[in-house]
């Protein structure tokens, strides 16, 4: 598909430099441009492949300072990132559903489906379930009996939805995740765990994004919520009864204990890890790799395992950094006392 630069300078909202009727037939990374090539300068890192960029069309954000002249046509915009977003939903060339449900799909005479939602083949819909407006379901996904799922949701194949559990509008969830397994609860009687029967439900609020692999565990009773906007990785384990505020994105390989509460607008790190019945307050900064084992209030920054602030985690691996050397000068200072002392 080929679009004019003034086309997509329009849906932008920038100012082009350069030719309105170039034509542009597709997104590319900046150091690998190519003739007809759409990108974008974000991280200034790349910025040295700006210069000599073999893309015909560029993205820049309006507080770059230019350092040479650029070898192609640019657009100057509020910013670049969430611009070249705009552009690559352009380009987009997801797999479609047929409209309907597929003859193959097993689907609950008890169960409500909107007549423009999408079911793909080898489907199960449980009984009391419903599917809502312009929703698709792809291709040998489970939903369990009583699930809720919204409006404009995509659910990608291979997901499993247990029974009960409630989708939002607009939601995304990626390949094989599991919402609604059983929570990790047991009890020990007479020397043997005992399987504590997880009654409770998972609550997915509206523009909430599921990466691939992910779980999250039911609720042993009443529910674990991932709350309005939140983004999730691939590979994250969400554990019963966690709540997830608002707006808070996390990267893969974290691992969320029960009962955890995490603040609205929170930034956790990939491989971070939560002990169990802790709390985070707005705006957390949590770094990769960082075990959380105490409440947090809001705006912190930590960083280590167990996690400490994080300017302090910064100022103490300084020092860590020079423990061999300061070792070696230790040894050195107990050699000379020693021998002055002879």
């Amino acid at each position: 598909m080929a679009i004019t630069a003034d086309e997509i300078n329009k849906i932008v909202d920038g100012v082009l430099h350069g030719d309105p009727k170039l034509a542009i037939t597709g997104p590319c990374k900046i150091e690998e441009g190519f003739e007809g090539g759409v990108s974008f300068l974000s991280n200034l890192q790349y910025e040295k492949y700006l210069y000599n960029t073999s893309a015909s069309l560029v993205l820049i954000s309006k507080d770059l300072d230019l350092k040479s002249e650029i070898p192609c046509s640019y657009i100057i915009v509020e910013n670049s990132y969430e611009s070249f977003a705009k552009v690559l939903n352009l380009y987009n060339s997801e797999e479609q559903l047929d409209d309907g449900i597929h003859e193959s799909a097993v689907v609950s005479d008890e169960a409500m489906v909107s007549s423009d939602a999408k079911i793909g083949a080898l489907n199960f819909i449980g009984k009391g379930s419903s599917i809502g407006n312009g929703s698709k379901i792809y291709p040998s996904c489970y939903i369990g009996n009583g699930v809720q799922i919204g409006s404009n949701c995509t659910i990608y194949p291979g997901v499993r939805i247990y029974r009960d559990c409630i989708i939002g509008d607009h939601v995304t969830i990626h390949s094989n995740c599991v919402i609604g397994s059983d929570g990790f609860g047991f009890a020990m009687k007479e020397g043997k765990l005992t399987k504590i029967d997880q009654i409770g439900n998972v609550v997915i609020e509206d523009h909430v994004e599921i990466g691939a692999s992910t779980v999250i565990d039911r609720a042993t009773l009443g529910s674990t919520i991932i709350h309005k906007g939140v983004k999730l990785d691939n590979l994250i384990q969400i554990a019963h009864n966690v709540t997830i505020g608002e707006n808070t994105v996390i990267a893969a390989q974290t691992g969320i204990a029960g009962s955890v509460k995490i603040g609205k607008a929170n930034m956790i790190g990939g491989q971070a890890g939560f002990r169990g019945h802790i709390k985070t307050g707005t705006g957390v900064q949590i770094q990769a790799q960082s075990g959380i084992m105490s409440d947090l209030e809001d705006g912190r920054k930590m960083f280590g395992s167990p996690a400490i602030d994080y300017t302090s985690y910064l100022k103490a691996y300084a020092i860590f950094k020079q423990l061999p050397d300061l070792a070696k000068r230790i040894h050195n200072l107990e050699k000379q006392l020693k021998d002055n002392n002879q």
